[in-house]
């Protein structure tokens, strides 16, 4: 095990999720006991009197499974389990280790098996294999015998190591897959001396608190006063600690959860599993920001995995989500393949500066539509509305990050027949429920994955090479609405003639595509702001062109659009 993402699982239900390095512990980690208890901390090797090595758990927390609040991490330490398991798990050089079943019988032609013991000799490799065999892969790491270091023993003891008795023990070159070659991710770390680094510190700090705090929620019923908007936890952190928080290197904040049950509960609909949501928001890894600030003037984070998106809001827009917090809820409970933002926490870090004067910092966690072993090539935000609506960016500025407009748009996109169906159904749905929560200024924000573009490029963009065939049957098996959804796109040509030129003319042109597309920025309601904008802009420019009209003419004009831009592909 080398790398982050790593997970072992005892036969007892014991389980850890965390970081490691030459095959031990290191770094930020979750330890889940099977009666539900959790330890959340550190971990690292030290000398012990012997000169050999100890592990120790470092700075961390206790959960009981009882749910209760969190208590000194020395109430309970997972380090025994560890010692046992690395203790079984040591070879040495020269000690006889046991050939695994699928060592002893070959499952392909032309080479005898093995049948004589192997012995553990530390194997000489270039630096570039020891460190691909050291590359994880995307996501999580996975326990392997590294036999490339066994050598067969003959008779005589000593070691007869051939080229062909070495194909016995290691998988066949087919089988194998490159080393993931590292692509460069969107967006700007946040290390130490970045503007945000403690602002970053004090959202993994509460984060950890408030998920590890209370056990996962028993039922997906919830009762309305779970909605209520007064319904809120605040925690302070002071620097020293507390009797509920650990100690940190930040300065004292104070932290509050909105509707956190509801949201506990939210997370546990969407199937997101308590550690992997802390390891992807809380690791060692840093978020990244992304280059510029939206519309809104909201500032956007990216987890490390791109897993999760961060964004920061006004206190209009938490006011808004508070408010529909119960329909949303009911909405995507009743459609699994909702189209809709998925959001999994709603937060408010409350920072004192200088004097009295208090920094507070509204944000929301949601899903990053675009997590995926695919490049994304090109992506689009579609409204339906035509003023405004065109990238600024020369041609040759326009790059896969760049995210295109309504009047950018050159593509049909054509899915199959039942998933066209099943698209208008839940666009239908999708809007109806934010037509009536007084929603609008939403967008379509669609992915595309050119396939044609594989064949030119051994990586993807987060350093993942899937096959064709393993992506598109892993694709199949795990198809959802919206998500890496085999398509075509057909390209069209602008008209200058055309009344509109949203659409362009088709040109019978196409190319197999993997599409992901979702409802995004749902959380602008047509407040008096709104209202002004509307009435300036409608003197100087054509009232249907322009992005902020009444809830109800802005979904059909969405719907008139999106139907436009999705068609049912007939081969």
């Amino acid at each position: 095990m080398h790398g982050r993402g790593g997970t072992v699982i005892w036969a007892d239900g014991d389980r850890y999720d965390g970081a490691w390095e030459g095959g031990r512990p290191k770094g930020q980690g979750t330890f889940r006991w099977a009666d539900g208890s959790m330890y959340i901390g550190a971990w690292c090797v030290e000398e012990d009197e012997d000169g050999g090595g100890m592990l120790v758990a470092k700075g961390g927390v206790y959960y009981p499974s009882s749910g209760g609040p969190p208590v000194p991490a020395s109430a309970r330490e997972p380090c025994d389990a560890f010692t046992a398991l690395l203790r079984e798990l040591e070879v040495s050089e020269g000690k006889t280790a046991s050939l695994m079943p699928w060592q002893k019988v070959l499952t392909w032609p032309g080479v005898e098996g093995v049948l004589k013991k192997p012995v553990w000799r530390p194997p000489e490799v270039s630096a570039a294999a020891d460190q691909g065999r050291r590359s994880s892969a995307h996501g999580r790491s996975s326990i392997s015998s590294d036999v490339d270091g066994l050598v067969v023993e003959g008779e005589d003891g000593g070691g007869e190591e051939t080229r062909t008795d070495r194909s016995c023990l290691r998988t066949p070159s087919c089988m194998r897959t490159p080393p993931p070659k590292p692509g460069k991710k969107q967006g700007e770390t946040i290390s130490k001396g970045h503007k945000n680094y403690e602002l970053m510190l004090n959202l993994q700090l509460g984060i950890r608190h408030a998920v590890g705090r209370q056990s996962a929620p028993t039922s997906l019923d919830l009762k309305s006063s779970a909605f209520d908007p007064k319904e809120k936890v605040w925690t302070r952190f002071p620097p020293e600690g507390s009797k509920h928080t650990p100690p940190h290197q930040s300065c004292e904040f104070r932290w509050k959860d909105y509707c956190p049950l509801v949201f506990r509960t939210l997370r546990k609909l969407f199937d997101v599993d308590p550690a992997d949501y802390m390891i992807s928001l809380c690791g060692d890894d840093a978020l990244r920001e992304l280059s510029s600030p939206g519309k809104s003037g909201s500032f956007f984070y990216l987890t490390n995995d791109d897993k999760y998106m961060i964004k920061t809001m006004k206190k209009s827009e938490v006011k808004v989500l508070l408010r529909m917090l119960p329909a949303y809820y009911k909405h995507v409970r009743a459609f699994e393949n909702t189209l809709v933002t998925k959001f999994f926490g709603l937060h408010c870090v409350n920072v004192k500066l200088t004097g009295a004067i208090q920094k507070k910092v509204r944000f929301v966690i949601m899903g990053n539509l675009f997590c995926s072993n695919y490049s994304i090539h090109r992506r689009f935000d579609l409204k339906g509305s035509s003023h405004g609506r065109m990238t600024d960016k020369p041609i040759d500025q326009i790059s896969e990050h760049t995210t295109l407009k309504d009047l950018d748009l050159n593509f049909i996109f054509r899915l199959e027949g039942s998933w066209f169906q099943e698209f208008c159904r839940q666009v239908d749905k999708d809007c109806e429920l934010l037509e009536q929560e007084r929603i609008m200024d939403y967008s379509m924000l669609v992915g595309i994955h050119f396939k044609d573009r594989c064949k030119d490029s051994s990586s993807t963009d987060n350093g993942t090479t899937p096959s064709t065939e393993d992506s598109e049957e892993n694709s199949k098996a795990s198809l959802r609405l919206g998500i890496s959804m085999p398509s075509r796109v057909e390209n069209v040509v602008k008209n200058p003639d055309s009344e509109s030129q949203l659409i362009g003319e088709p040109t019978g042109e196409f190319q197999d595509v993997i599409l992901f597309f979702g409802i995004i920025d749902i959380l602008q309601d047509y407040d008096i702001s709104k209202k002004l904008e509307h009435a300036y802009k409608s003197m100087q420019y054509d009232p249907n062109s322009i992005s902020a009209v009444d809830p109800k003419q802005y979904c059909k004009r969405f719907r008139d659009f999106i139907y436009k831009a999705f068609t049912e592909d007939v081969q």
